[in-house]
């Protein structure tokens, strides 16, 4: 796997996981707002033809 898809990846797998964190009784809401903005801001560009629609 290439080290973008590598990135791409984790990112996208810790997004899903402070999601489901988000949902918890007891979450906290700062966390999760911080934290998901930081991961969204770091996701990298998706290599070419990775996503559906997206011109290879």
């Amino acid at each position: 796997m290439c080290r973008d898809c590598e990135d791409l990846a984790r990112t996208v797998l810790l997004l899903g996981d402070l999601a489901m964190y988000a949902e918890t009784p007891g979450a906290d809401a700062t966390f999760v707002e911080v934290t998901g903005s930081a991961l969204a801001a770091s996701l990298p560009e998706p290599p070419p033809g990775l996503l559906p629609g997206e011109l290879a």
